[in-house]
Protein backbone atom coordinates (compact mmCIF):
# COMPACT_ATOMS: atom_id res chain seq x y z
CA UNK A 1 0.00 0.00 0.00
CA UNK A 2 1.33 3.93 -0.74
CA UNK A 3 1.15 6.14 1.90
CA UNK A 4 -1.85 7.89 0.46
CA UNK A 5 -3.47 4.54 0.60
CA UNK A 6 -2.75 4.09 3.87
CA UNK A 7 -3.44 8.05 4.72
CA UNK A 8 -6.94 7.90 3.22
CA UNK A 9 -7.97 4.93 5.06
CA UNK A 10 -6.91 5.88 8.35
CA UNK A 11 -8.89 9.24 7.78
CA UNK A 12 -11.74 7.37 6.96
CA UNK A 13 -11.48 5.34 10.01
CA UNK A 14 -10.79 8.36 11.96
CA UNK A 15 -14.24 9.82 10.49
CA UNK A 16 -16.19 6.58 11.43
CA UNK A 17 -15.06 6.62 14.95
CA UNK A 18 -15.90 10.20 15.65
CA UNK A 19 -19.26 9.53 14.01
CA UNK A 20 -19.72 6.44 16.22
CA UNK A 21 -18.96 8.35 19.23
CA UNK A 22 -20.96 10.80 18.67
CA UNK A 23 -23.57 8.73 18.30
CA UNK A 24 -22.70 6.80 21.21
CA UNK A 25 -22.56 9.88 23.27
CA UNK A 26 -26.51 10.82 21.76
CA UNK A 27 -27.83 7.48 22.86
CA UNK A 28 -26.45 7.71 26.08
CA UNK A 29 -28.34 11.50 26.27
CA UNK A 30 -31.75 9.94 24.94
CA UNK A 31 -31.28 6.93 27.54
CA UNK A 32 -30.77 9.12 30.09
CA UNK A 33 -33.41 11.36 29.27
CA UNK A 34 -36.32 8.49 28.95
CA UNK A 35 -35.14 6.92 31.95
CA UNK A 36 -35.60 10.61 34.23
CA UNK A 37 -39.10 10.29 32.40
CA UNK A 38 -39.78 6.49 33.57
CA UNK A 39 -39.06 7.80 36.86
CA UNK A 40 -41.19 10.58 37.06
CA UNK A 41 -43.98 8.59 35.41
CA UNK A 42 -43.69 5.71 38.14
CA UNK A 43 -43.78 8.34 40.74
CA UNK A 44 -46.34 10.08 39.51
CA UNK A 45 -48.12 6.57 39.11
CA UNK A 46 -47.52 5.43 42.41
CA UNK A 47 -48.96 8.57 44.16
CA UNK A 48 -52.11 8.06 41.80
CA UNK A 49 -52.46 4.69 43.40
CA UNK A 50 -52.14 5.88 46.76
CA UNK A 51 -54.48 8.36 46.13
CA UNK A 52 -57.17 5.60 44.78
CA UNK A 53 -56.68 3.57 47.93
CA UNK A 54 -57.60 6.21 49.95
CA UNK A 55 -60.71 6.97 48.18
CA UNK A 56 -61.60 3.65 48.11
CA UNK A 57 -61.02 3.06 52.02
CA UNK A 58 -62.86 6.23 53.05
CA UNK A 59 -66.18 4.39 50.69
CA UNK A 60 -65.99 0.96 52.10
CA UNK A 61 -65.94 2.14 55.80
CA UNK A 62 -68.65 4.50 54.84
CA UNK A 63 -66.76 7.70 54.52
CA UNK A 64 -68.56 11.50 54.39
CA UNK A 65 -71.51 11.25 52.52
CA UNK A 66 -73.10 14.02 50.50
CA UNK A 67 -76.46 15.06 51.76
CA UNK A 68 -78.59 14.78 48.97
CA UNK A 69 -79.93 18.05 47.38
CA UNK A 70 -82.33 20.25 48.32
CA UNK A 71 -85.19 19.69 45.99
CA UNK A 72 -85.37 15.78 47.40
Amino acid sequence: MTDDAVLSRLEKLEERSAFQEQAIEDLSKALTDQWKLLESFKRDVSRLSDELKAVEDAVDHGGHREPPPPHY
